[in-house]
C-alpha cells in the first residue's frame, strides 16, 4: 500500500485545504500553471499537491524593465515586477480553467495598500476554482507594498486581519527573510487569524556587470532565489515553526526530495519549489515521486508523522 501523503494547511479553518501531498510551485514561477498543463496534461496538476498562481494585482501590471533576471553562483536574482493580468481578468479568465482541475489552485495577491489586500480578498471570496489566498507581503521588487508592508509586524498584522475580515476562504500568509524577525512577523499574522505562513521570498541581492560597471538589474537590487538561499529558509521555517500553531509551508532552494524532508523535518507541513523548475521542468513530478519512494524505503506510512520531527522535544 502506498504511502499516505496528504497534509492539511488549514486545520483550524472554517474550510478545509487539504492537499493529497505536500508539494505545489511558488508563486511568479509556475505563471497561472497552463503552460504545466499544456506540457504534462491534466495527470500532471493532478499530481500536484496544489498550485500557487503568480502574483495578482488589483490592476494589470507590464513589470520592470529587462534584462529581469541574473543568474548567480547556486541562485538567481530577479525582478519582474509583479507582471500580471489583474485581477478582473483572474477571475473572469482563469479561475473558470482552474474550476475544472481536481487540485486545489491557491491565489497570490499583492495590494499595494493594507487596505487593497481586502478588497482583493472580498473579489475572491466564492469564486470557484479558488480554494485559498496567499498575501504577498514580501515582494522586494516594487515599490509600494510587498516587502514594504511585510517589513513591518503591525502592516503585516493589519494586512493579514484586512484579508481575513474580508473572505471565507483559508488566507496564507508570504513572509519575507529581510527582517530581523521573521518569528514576530509570523506570530502577528497568525493572531490576526491566517490559516498558514509560507516562508520565505527572495532574499536582496545584487549583481554588477564590471564590463558596464553597472548593476545588471536596472533597478540594482533583485530578489535571490535557488540553492543558495536553502539553509536560510530552512533556519526560518525552524524558527516559526517552533513559534506558532498553525502550518508552515516551506519555500526557498527546494530542489529535490531530500531538500523537500529537510523542511518537513524542520516543521513544514508543505513545500513550495520554484526555481528549479527553470532548469527542470519536471521538479515538481520527481519530488513528489521522490517523497513517496522514500517513504517506502524509510517505512513512513504517512508523511504527516515526519512534520516537524527535527523540532527540540517539549520539556515534560
Amino acid at each position: 500500500m502506498p504511502p499516505d501523503l496528504s497534509v492539511e494547511l488549514a486545520p483550524k479553518h472554517k474550510r478545509s485545504l487539504l492537499l493529497r501531498n505536500p508539494v505545489m510551485p511558488a508563486s511568479g514561477t509556475f505563471s497561472w500553471g497552463l503552460e504545466f498543463l499544456h506540457h504534462f496534461g491534466p495527470a500532471g496538476i493532478g499530481r500536484l499537491g496544489a498550485v500557487v498562481s503568480k502574483g495578482v494585482t488589483m490592476e494589470p501590471r507590464a513589470g520592470n524593465r529587462q534584462p529581469r533576471v541574473a543568474e548567480t553562483p547556486a541562485g538567481m536574482l530577479n525582478s519582474i515586477g509583479l507582471q500580471n493580468v489583474g485581477i478582473e481578468a483572474c477571475i473572469r479568465e482563469l479561475a473558470p480553467e482552474w474550476a475544472r482541475w481536481d487540485t486545489p489552485v491557491i491565489v497570490n495577491i499583492a495590494g499595494d495598500t493594507v487596505d487593497e489586500f481586502g478588497d482583493m480578498a472580498r473579489m475572491l471570496d466564492g469564486v470557484p476554482g479558488v480554494a485559498a489566498i496567499e498575501l504577498n507581503i514580501s515582494c522586494p521588487n516594487v515599490d509600494t507594498g510587498g516587502m514594504e508592508i511585510g517589513q513591518s509586524v503591525e502592516a503585516s498584522a493589519r494586512a493579514t486581519r484586512a484579508a481575513v475580515r474580508n473572505t471565507d476562504l483559508p488566507v496564507i500568509v508570504k513572509l519575507t527573510p529581510n527582517v530581523t524577525d521573521p518569528v514576530a512577523l509570523a506570530r502577528a499574522c497568525a493572531d490576526e487569524g491566517a490559516a498558514a505562513i509560507c516562508a520565505i521570498n527572495t532574499v536582496l541581492g545584487m549583481a554588477i556587470d564590471i564590463e558596464r560597471r553597472r548593476p545588471v538589474l536596472p533597478r540594482a537590487r533583485g530578489g535571490l532565489s535557488g540553492p543558495a538561499i536553502k539553509p536560510i529558509a530552512l533556519r526560518i521555517v525552524y524558527d516559526v515553526a517552533g513559534a506558532v500553531d498553525v502550518p508552515v509551508i516551506g519555500c526557498g532552494g527546494i530542489s529535490t526530495a531530500r531538500d523537500a524532508i529537510e523542511f518537513l523535518m524542520a516543521g513544514a507541513t508543505a513545500v513550495q519549489v520554484g526555481t528549479a523548475t527553470f532548469a527542470n521542468p519536471r521538479a515538481l513530478l520527481d519530488i513528489v515521486d521522490g517523497l513517496e519512494a522514500w517513504c517506502v524505503a524509510s517505512g513512513v506510512t504517512r508523511i504527516s508523522d515526519i512534520i516537524g520531527c527535527a523540532q527540540p522535544s517539549p520539556v515534560a
